[in-house]
């Protein structure tokens, strides 16, 4: 025994009936929507442009805080170095020579200690440099005075006063400097300024 089938199944669709078409959406609405979408998307890529920035900006930072973070107890060390150099600078050969084994134990034990004390700094990226006879320049050397030699062009590192420092590729502290003013020029000879030898001081004779 079979179930009947269903009325609605039973019942036949009348002849002629047209299916419904698909409402059709305005192409104003289709083109705002394509706008949007657009608008949308380049919202996106901004934001995720800007997060890269942020991102490679934070890790500049922590790097340069690794590196560039101890520069102000460098500087409060190295005070201190200076003060051992000045000391050693003091003791010639005659005064160490001539100085009992206790002195000449402390000499040494100043001389051990400003080492370490390098090594430390060095560790740590500090590292000294004394730019004797390079060009001068204004970012790394600090000029003290001037000096008149032949020896070098004008407008180089003649003397050291005191070393300089870098922490990583920044400038510590400026090397202080003499540098060189170059000779005096001299007239060519024949022109007025050269002396009385000129031609012209010859013919005004009478």
């Amino acid at each position: 025994m079979t179930d009947k089938p269903a009325e609605s199944d039973m019942a036949a669709k009348p002849e002629g009936e047209a299916v419904a078409a698909p409402e059709m959406v305005p192409a104003e609405q289709v083109t705002a929507a394509l706008e949007a979408a657009a608008e949308f998307k380049d919202r996106l890529l901004r934001t995720l442009a800007e997060m890269e920035n942020l991102r490679k900006r934070t890790e500049r930072e922590v790097a340069d805080a690794r590196v560039y973070g101890i520069a102000g107890f460098a500087r409060d060390v190295l005070a201190v170095a200076d003060n051992m150099h000045r000391a050693l600078g003091t003791v010639g050969d005659a005064e160490r020579n001539a100085a009992d084994p206790k002195v000449k134990a402390l000499i040494e034990g100043v001389e051990l200690t400003d080492r370490e004390l390098m090594k430390v700094l060095e560790k740590y990226g500090v590292k000294k440099f004394s730019p004797e006879g390079e060009k001068f320049d204004p970012n790394m050397h600090e000029a003290m005075y001037e000096v008149p030699t032949t020896d070098l062009p004008a407008g180089h590192v003649a003397q050291v006063m005191q070393a300089g420092y870098m922490l990583g590729d920044r400038v510590l502290r400026p090397a202080m400097v003499g540098v060189s003013k170059g000779a005096p020029k001299t007239a060519p000879k024949g022109s007025p300024a050269y002396g009385n030898d000129s031609p012209q001081s010859d013919s005004a004779a009478k």
